[in-house]
Order: structure tokens, then C-alpha cells, then sequence
């Protein structure tokens, strides 16, 4: 009897591979279809509103499977948060970047903002507006990521401005503030739509037009 080691059938390792990569991927889907259900619950009843057993009646998913993914609530919130961010990003934020830098692309910023909040994007509309005051007193991981999704939203906001103002496009003015203003007038909106205010979009864009006068 030979001692040679028997030939593989050459489908051993691709197999398992492929097991696991349908399992990954499962996984992906499952935990996309959760944070999906997630970031529309924190929009209307914040953060804390979450729980891995409203989530399993919610979504029809195991209980104990959705705690698997996320082992923890706070982990759970913080997944919510990124994937809240991400949503705004792609909808909001990236068609924003197609137009030119400075008045043009802040008047499309603004504009994807609206519809994002008119929409809404998320169940209970703007998904920051929903949380910041939950946490704002509440230092932890939580605070810190939705002020830094906070702050780079302002910070976008004040590079379009200080860009219009050096090239030329409107009047002098200091960009730290009036991206300050823009966003305080974007949560009002945000807070305006959700009492039924029809015209809360058309107030915004002529309180931010206020701000991009042209020189002279």
C-alpha cells in the first residue's frame, strides 16, 4: 500500500473559503438591516431608546443573534452613530463635492440638507439634531463621536465660506461664525419640519443667501 499521501479533490480550500465568505457577508447584511432599523429609532426616540430586544421585534431577527454583533449597547449605539454618519455623508455631503468650490457648492450642501431633513433621510428627521442634547452633558465615547460628526459638518461648512470670501465671491465675513449660524438655522429647520412647517426649507435658503452676498 502506498504511503503517498491521497490527491485533494482541488475544491478543499476554495470550499471553505467560500463558506466563509457567505457567512461574512451574511453577517454584513445583517448587521446592515439592524443599524438601518437603529438609526430610524434613535432619530425619534434618541440613543437611549435603543435596545437589543426592540430591535429583534422590529427587524424579525433573533435577539440573542443582534447581541452577538454588537455585544454591548454602548457598542451598539456607536455602530448607530457611524452608520447615521455615513448615511448623511452619502446623501448629503459627496453630491455635494460634484459642484465647484465656494457659494456653488455650500448652495448645494444646503439644498441636500433640506431634502435630507424634508424627506426625512432618517424616520424622525435630522439624526444629530435627535441626539446632541441626549449626550451633550454626558461625556463619554458617545458625546465625543457625535460632536466630532458635529464639528466636521461646521468645519465643512466654514472651509466653502472662507473659500468664498478669498476668491472673491462675497462679502467679508467670519466663517467660523456664520457656519455656526447656518447650522443653529439648519436644526431650527430641522426641529420646524417636524412641527409641519412647510416653508422651513424656502427660510433656510434665504437666511443662508443673506450670508453670500456678493462684494460691492
Amino acid at each position: 500500500m502506498s504511503s503517498a499521501t491521497p490527491p485533494s479533490s482541488g475544491t478543499g480550500s476554495p470550499l471553505v473559503g467560500d463558506i466563509t465568505d457567505k457567512r461574512l457577508l451574511r453577517g454584513a447584511r445583517t448587521r446592515r438591516a439592524v443599524l438601518d432599523q437603529a438609526v430610524d429609532i434613535a432619530s425619534l426616540d434618541g440613543l437611549e431608546g435603543l435596545s437589543f430586544g426592540r430591535l429583534a421585534t422590529d427587524t424579525g431577527l433573533s435577539k440573542a443573534g443582534i447581541q452577538s454583533l454588537f455585544r454591548t449597547k454602548e457598542a451598539l449605539q456607536l455602530a448607530t452613530v457611524d452608520h447615521a454618519r455615513s448615511m448623511f455623508v452619502d446623501f448629503v455631503v459627496r453630491p455635494a463635492l460634484s459642484a465647484p468650490r465656494g457659494v456653488e457648492r455650500i448652495r448645494e450642501l444646503i439644498g441636500r440638507w433640506i431634502v435630507y431633513a424634508e424627506r426625512p433621510l432618517f424616520a424622525g428627521g435630522c439624526f444629530q439634531a435627535a441626539n446632541l442634547t441626549e449626550f451633550d452633558s454626558r461625556p463619554g465615547p458617545i458625546r465625543d463621536k457625535l460632536a466630532c460628526n458635529q464639528q466636521e459638518w461646521i468645519d465643512a461648512l466654514s472651509s466653502e465660506l472662507t473659500f468664498a470670501v478669498e476668491n472673491g465671491e462675497i462679502t467679508a465675513l467670519d466663517a467660523d461664525l456664520a457656519a455656526f449660524q447656518i447650522d443653529a438655522v439648519l436644526r431650527s429647520a430641522n426641529t420646524a419640519m417636524r412641527l409641519g412647517d412647510g416653508a422651513a426649507g424656502n427660510k433656510v435658503r434665504r437666511i443662508v443667501e443673506g450670508l453670500l452676498r456678493p462684494p460691492g
